[in-house]
């Protein structure tokens, strides 16, 4: 059976919201029945909040726990068997030596060690229904679930959802979340993947005090917002605290005067400004700022170089798109040369840094004068194009009406209905 809900409908009760076979409106189920697999520093925390809303709550954890607010069970199969909604909190650890408390930056790179989540999930899969909802919520990488979780999972349905939680205020940040993220299969495309998102939406508005955003999408979306979440906070720290490094090293600068001017930046810096994923950075100032801040950092022999992995970053992503418009087509036309549109400038121009990759890789920049176009990319996002059905609109920006001939670059494929 596909679980839905029908906002119209009223609670049942404290704890209570009143779910639908959306292929029989008539027949009624009580999502209030919650189990949850894993009761380390995460879950037990979690299930605890969830419980405190009025939800019946069963958990279950390798290492035996005790609460006076959920029902501790001694086995997976005892704790979800008759469960509406089952979370699992299993940890994903990395090897020892992997956490950052001792240096990691020459260790060989690594993924996280799923072993003990695939038991549980295979485990729990042995006893469920598809009436019931299995929800991991452990941080994995991207495409792990699909790939490693999705063929565990035959008897029920599984649903992505991972926490952003800060350890000490687990409780209150479950209860007080900035946004909650849902991830499907398919995302919000098909009726079982869209019903089972619903359900999560209407119990998370039950258990949240603050009405926090929901942000739908696929396995990998869900995975990506999650640990790219944590990436900005890293990556944000590391640039700040090299301000601190130069301050410390140059003198005659106090870190703070910097670091309070740019945090009052809210036009690019601080604001939703240049979060749209398409062509790379460009102009007089950004490639060659970067350039010199990589003299600077050698100068003062702070012993790292951040601005290198930033130039090598937006050359190898330029490189990247290049060899995806190659396998469109040859004869490559651009709408733009400029580094920005309503300027002639092509300084630091990714415009033609793209270009430089395309003839590199045996592909031709035309301007279909005197040889045909195959591929027009779109440079900028107000940039118009014209062309017949026969040639390729390439769009780094996903925002040209798609049609047969338009390929969008960063979607690369429409995700399958349930």
């Amino acid at each position: 059976m596909v679980l839905g809900y029908r906002n119209t409908l009223p609670y049942a009760g404290f704890g209570q919201r009143i779910m639908f076979d959306i292929f029989d409106t008539n027949k009624i189920i009580y999502a209030t029945k919650i189990g949850f697999i894993g009761l380390g520093k995460l879950g037990m925390p979690c299930a605890e909040a969830i419980a405190d809303k009025g939800f019946d709550v069963t958990g279950y954890d390798i290492v035996h726990k005790t609460s006076n607010k959920i029902t501790i069970k001694d086995s997976i199969m005892e704790t979800i068997s008759d469960r509406d909604i089952v979370f699992v909190a299993t940890p994903t650890p990395h090897e020892d030596g992997y956490d950052g408390r001792t240096p990691t930056s020459h260790l060989p790179v690594m993924d996280f060690n799923y072993d003990a989540v695939k038991k549980v999930l295979a485990k729990c899969n042995e006893h469920m229904g598809s009436e019931q909802t299995l929800v991991l919520i452990s941080t994995v990488l991207p495409g792990t679930t699909r790939r490693e979780f999705a063929p565990l999972i035959t008897n029920t349905k599984l649903m992505y959802n991972p926490y952003l939680i800060a350890m000490g205020t687990v409780a209150n940040d479950m209860i007080n979340p900035e946004m909650i993220m849902i991830g499907s299969k398919n995302g919000m495309a098909g009726n079982d993947c869209r019903a089972r998102s619903e359900l999560l939406e209407s119990f998370y508005n039950q258990v949240c005090d603050n009405f926090p955003r929901m942000e739908f999408g696929t396995w990998e979306e869900t995975e990506s917002m999650k640990i790219f979440y944590n990436t900005f906070i890293s990556n944000k720290v590391s640039l700040v605290n090299m301000i601190q490094d130069v301050a410390h090293k140059l003198g005659n600068m106090n870190v703070d005067v910097v670091t309070q001017a740019l945090a009052k930046s809210t036009k690019r810096i601080v604001s939703p400004a240049y979060m749209k994923a398409g062509m790379g950075d460009g102009g007089a100032c950004h490639p060659r700022d970067n350039i010199a801040l990589r003299w600077l950092a050698k100068e003062l022999s702070l012993g790292y170089d951040m601005f290198e992995s930033i130039m090598t970053a937006r050359e190898k992503q330029a490189e990247a798109m290049a060899l995806a418009i190659l396998t469109h087509g040859k004869n490559v036309a651009f709408t733009s040369d400029t580094y920005k549109p309503g300027t002639d400038l092509v300084d630091g121009s990714s415009s033609l840094l793209l270009q430089h990759y395309v003839k590199r890789h045996g592909g031709m920049v035309v301007d279909g004068t005197d040889d045909p176009v195959e591929v027009i990319v779109r440079i900028h996002e107000s940039d118009q194009v014209q062309a017949d059905s026969h040639t390729i609109i390439f769009d780094p920006w996903r925002s040209y009406p798609k049609s047969d001939n338009v390929v969008y670059y960063g979607y690369p494929s429409k995700p399958s209905s349930d």
